[in-house]
Parts: C-alpha cells; structure tokens; sequence
C-alpha cells in the first residue's frame, strides 16, 4: 500500500534525503521504562519512535542514530539514564519518558548539561516548569483534569464525584487535583477523596467508604493494571456509579485485565485512537505501517506519541539547520502546527503542547473513540 503523508512532512523529509558521509551521525538518546512498572507503555514508546527512525533515518545529510537506555521505572536510574546518554553517548538530543516523575528526574538532568529534551507523555505540569531545554509533545494534566471534569458535569451530567488517588504517584496526585479543581468551579461536589499506594491490590476498604457516599462518578487518576483492578473490585461491590480515568489507561491491557468490569469506562486521553472515523494522513500511514509491522497488536496512542516526539525532533534539527543544542532548542520552542500522528502541535510559551483532549470508552470489549473536547478551564 503507498504511503500516504502531508505536503508539510513530504517536504521536511526531502530535505534530508542528501549523501550520508559514513562518520556524520545525529544522535538521539531515548531513556524509557523498558522494564518495571511502567514498562509496558514505554516499550508502547519505544517501539513508536523505531518505527519513526526506520521511516525517515535521515535528516540534514546525516544518519539518525537512536541510542536508548532502559530507566527501570525508577527516579534515580531516570537521572543517570540521561546522564549516560549526554555524557557517554554524546547524543545531542533526548527524547523521553512514559511517566511524568522519571522525566522530572531526567529532565534536571538535560537542563543542567543544556542539551535539549523531548516529553513523549509525561502530562504533569513540573515536567517542564522553569526550564529552558525541558519540552513534550502532549498536554498537560490541568488541561487533561479540566477536559475530563467538562465531559463529566457538562455532557454526562454528573454532579456529584469521588476520587481515588495514588499518593506515592504525582501523576495521579496533580491529575486528581485538577479534575477535583475544574469539576468544583464547574458547580460540581467531590464528596470522597480517598488514597492508595503504587503496588496496591485490594481497594475493598476504600471503595466501601466511596460507595456509602453515593457519588454519580468515580475518578481514578490511575495506571492501566491498578486502574483495571479497581474497577473489577468496584463491580464486585455492586457499585453504580460512572468510573473515568486519565490518559494512563490508554492501554489494551484494561480489557485483559478486567474483562466484563470494565465495559463502560471513559477516560481521556490525546486525539489519536486505531477506532477514530476520520485520521489525518499522517495517522492514516501511522496506523497502516503499525499494522504492517506488528499485526499481532492495535497501535497504541503512546506508540503515536514516541513517533510523534521523533519526527518533531527532526522537524526542528532541519530548523535549525545544525545539531548545535541552542539551535535546536530555539526550534523546539517555535514549533506551530506542526501536523503529526496526535494533531497539529504548537508548542507554547511554557513548552509543553497544545492539542486537544481525546475521549474514548470501553464498549464490546473493544476501545471506541468518541471525540474531542474543548475544556472549560
């Protein structure tokens, strides 16, 4: 099947179709959760920028080389991650990670040696706050919190919610604190807000007490496998409520790991879904090349956001017109529409990534994309 791509990318990519010298290399280091935690949905990254890479391996006349290094779900191995790669790899980019506290962790790092660094999903607001060289292609938690508690008391018509937060996750902690903040102003009332710990199994005590509270919504800020857990334990209980969640539950695994219990479940998440009735042509060729290379399994938004952090990479490297770290950091910042697999992104003043929020709902057993939402902040 032929490609199918925009004239903005058609364009950019010629650019860098020139004779390689055999010693002039680009490099790009990526530090992602490859094992541990959250090592499923960094593989779902990883395996989305190769993609990237096999797909345009040029840029500027030079060869673009992936160097990547596994930061075991883990804040301090994050750190060092990065600091191998800047100081052992000599990459002059880095691009990273699934998990907002392991890219604070590397992104102190990148900051500090000025060499730029590329958010795939990383959603909390720290990410990138006060620092230069510290971007992300995706949006940010009080925008994600917002679009969800607009969805939730303005479409659904939900008045009255319960939270359910990880307290050992700033993920999960910021998210919740946001959708609590959007849902209040809305005219909305949280009446629970009840806490766990990463790694728990048993939510019986606390969504004993969220059930006696009679809330209309359930919010779980949480990761795929505990968020799954919870909802099947919610079932068991014979709760009623609606249940949503954010962007880390984008992930196939839900339906695995809950089955029946959780049918119905909305969360938010960024405008790409395999189910969407109408892709650019950029997402149209992501998710045929996807299934070309990996029949076997969906392509996944995460995927879209590792292939996305790439390609905007290069976008701005050909930008530049150099692999000076200044240079490429300016063109990371004045980044406009720039139209990949999740939407035009334009990155703003703050760094991070205006786009809008995507829903999507469990429905058959099978994830079906509902639209955008603009939220109410």
């Amino acid at each position: 099947m032929k490609r199918i791509i925009t004239v903005s990318l058609i364009l950019f990519f010629a650019f860098c179709g020139t004779a390689l010298a055999a010693d002039d290399t680009v490099r790009i280091g990526v530090f992602m959760p490859l094992t541990g935690a959250n090592a499923y949905g960094g593989q779902l990254e990883l395996e989305g920028l190769q993609m990237a890479n096999k797909e345009f391996p040029t840029v500027l006349g030079k060869k673009v080389e992936l160097f990547i290094v596994d930061n075991k779900s883990d804040k301090v191995e994050s750190a060092n991650a990065v600091k191998r790669l800047i100081d052992k790899e000599k990459a002059h980019t880095i691009i990273g990670t699934y998990g907002s506290s392991l890219a604070m962790a590397g992104g102190e790092v990148a900051e500090k040696a000025r060499i730029p660094m590329v958010g795939t999903s990383c959603t909390n607001p720290l990410v990138t706050q006060g620092k230069k060289y510290v971007f992300r292609v995706c949006f940010i938690d009080p925008f994600q919190g917002a679009g969800a508690a607009t969805y939730a008391y303005k479409t659904l018509g939900l008045k009255k919610a319960a939270l359910l937060v990880d307290v050992a996750n700033d993920y999960s902690v910021g998210l919740a604190s946001f959708f609590k903040r959007s849902f209040d102003k809305l005219g909305g009332e949280v009446v629970a807000n009840l806490k766990y710990q990463s790694g728990d199994q048993d939510f019986t005590a606390q969504l004993t007490e969220i059930i006696s509270k009679k809330p209309d919504l359930l919010f779980i800020p949480s990761y795929f496998a505990e968020g799954a857990i919870i909802m099947k334990q919610a079932n068991e209980l014979g709760a009623k409520f609606k249940i949503m969640g954010g962007d880390a539950m984008d992930n196939p695994k839900i339906v695995e790991i809950g089955g029946k219990d959780v049918e119905g479940f909305i969360h938010t998440t960024f405008p790409y879904d395999p189910s969407m009735k109408e892709m650019n042509p950029v997402a149209r060729n992501f998710t045929d090349n996807w299934t070309k290379l990996h029949p076997e399994k969906e392509p996944n938004v995460n995927a879209a956001l590792g292939y996305d952090s790439y390609v905007i990479v290069l976008d701005a490297i050909k930008r530049a017109g150099s692999l000076d770290s200044e240079a490429i950091t300016h063109a990371l910042a004045t980044t406009k529409g720039f139209e990949g697999v999740t939407g035009a992104t334009t990155i703003n003043a703050t760094h991070d990534a205006e786009k809008p929020v995507g829903l999507v709902v469990i429905k058959d057993g099978k994830k079906t994309y509902i639209g955008s939402i603009t939220p109410e902040l």
